[in-house]
């Protein structure tokens, strides 16, 4: 909604002032349709240049994160909480053998199923198992697993901003590009130097559009587009540092509740539940076996 909203005001900000010193849009809005050919165009085949069919696929599946921002809501970061802390007791109390049959078969588990929403992402669901499936092979010292973990998210993270960076890119090159607009609506011009002066002025304003588009769409649009972009993956990878902090804190022995708790003390303040929701959330967790 921000998004839109910004971008109603940049447009009435931008064409309002020019409008308010007497300009005329007649000329940008006859050049700008082969204007943004040129430059759009080119931009997307530069991408196509320096990216992959997998690049591609993240890039276009990523971009609806710019409007409907951040996944991980406040109530799924209490769902993880209660399935962390379901995972830790279990192990305290039943050990690790008793978890194998939930992290084996995730789809199956009276724990997992009952947080659809995070099974559903193929990277939490495989953190958590593959992290628990480390821990019962035996390899039980805090620091390995946690640089594991690190690894693992330092992946992820990558592989989530290919689209942000693209978009980056793209609005790094864009003023570039807008001055090759320029450079051949100049050209095009001193092919008709003959022609009267009022021709060749607007001929001079067609081509000095191309610079006008390629700077305004850099900055005022594809360059915060991407950084909308990147800030909504960096707060969604926090989900993800949540996991990482509870289970390394349960190998370092600390009880299910206290490494929890650690974990509350990672999500972002906008989302974090208060110590006494969190208490009663675990509370009303109903027993296992309970419909």
């Amino acid at each position: 909604m921000f998004q839109i909203v910004g971008l109603v005001v940049l447009f009435a900000c931008v064409f309002g002032g020019y409008l308010m010193t007497g300009g005329s849009l007649a000329v940008v809005m006859e050049a700008a349709p082969h204007e943004m050919l040129t430059i759009f165009g080119a931009a997307i085949a530069a991408m196509l240049i320096a990216g992959s069919m997998y690049n591609m696929k993240k890039i276009a599946g990523s971009l609806g994160k710019v409007i409907s921002g951040p996944m991980w809501k406040p109530k799924d970061y209490n769902d993880l909480l209660c399935l962390l802390f379901l995972l830790a007791k279990t192990m305290k109390s039943k050990g690790l053998i008793a978890l194998e049959a939930h992290i084996e078969k995730p789809s199956d588990s009276s724990i997992f199923k009952r947080y659809p929403k995070i099974c559903k992402d193929h990277f939490a669901l495989d953190f958590i198992c593959d992290t628990l499936r480390m821990m019962t092979m035996s390899l039980e010292d805090p620091h390995q697993v946690e640089t594991a973990m690190e690894k693992q998210l330092e992946k992820h993270h990558h592989e989530a901003l290919v689209g942000a960076n693209a978009l980056q890119a793209m609005a790094d090159g864009l003023p570039a590009l807008g001055i090759v607009a320029a450079v051949l609506g100049i050209i095009r011009t001193m092919g008709s130097i003959s022609e009267p002066p009022e021709v060749l002025g607007g001929m001079i304003g067609s081509a000095l559009v191309g610079t006008f588009l390629g700077v305004f769409l850099a900055y005022g649009i594809v360059g915060p587009l991407g950084t909308r972009l990147k800030a909504v993956v960096d707060e969604d990878a926090l989900f993800y540092h949540v996991i990482r902090d509870i289970l390394v804190a349960h190998l370092h022995g600390n009880a299910a509740q206290v490494s929890v708790e650690i974990g509350r003390g990672s999500v972002p303040s906008e989302y974090q539940p208060s110590f006494q929701e969190l208490e009663a959330s675990l509370n009303n967790i109903p027993p296992e076996g309970a419909t």
